[in-house]
């Protein structure tokens, strides 16, 4: 029986976004950027975590900087992401936070809905062009690994690696 807070079969590294794989203990940053490539909210997981599962986590903390005086917009103009993220509990949560989104529908989806006929439902709206700019959370990270404790998790306990992934991604704010 795991402990609480604890998954079980952990080995107690589950509390420290440490997962086993094949290549060993591994750990996974799940975060959002904005238009200018730049972090807004960290999360570590274990490294066999599913990212979909974080996503409602990730954005839960994004909070968007006003120009000028004000509190940070907890909901972004729109948002744009990969397959992964194309599923009923997903859409529901962005729709009903009123945020616009751009997420491709997957192909077994598609087939379900035609074969349902016009119970079945519309198809998703699908924007081509800010879809384009889904790459911006890969260039988030990629400025992120450019810090070298960042890339290789240098940081044994969870806090240490979440504090130095910040840090870096502070940096990259000042630097932008």
């Amino acid at each position: 029986m795991a402990e609480p807070g604890r998954p079980a079969g952990g080995g107690g590294a589950g509390g420290e976004g440490l997962g086993r794989s094949r290549g060993g203990f591994t750990s996974k940053l799940h975060l959002s950027a904005d238009g200018r490539c730049r972090p807004l909210p960290l999360l570590v997981t274990p490294g066999q975590r599913a990212d979909c599962p974080q996503f409602i986590a990730v954005l839960e903390k994004i909070r968007v900087p006003r120009i000028g005086p004000g509190r940070s917009r907890r909901n972004p103009d729109s948002l744009a992401a990969d397959r992964a993220y194309s599923n009923g509990i997903v859409r529901e949560y962005l729709r009903r936070r009123g945020i616009r989104h751009t997420i491709p529908e997957k192909a077994d989806s598609r087939v379900a809905r035609l074969h349902k006929g016009s119970h079945g439902g519309r198809p998703c709206g699908f924007d081509e062009n800010r879809y384009k700019k889904r790459n911006t959370v890969q260039r988030a990270i990629n400025r992120l690994k450019q810090s070298r404790a960042v890339a290789t998790r240098y940081g044994e306990r969870g806090c240490a690696f979440l504090s130095t992934a910040t840090a870096a991604s502070v940096a990259i704010r000042l630097r932008t």
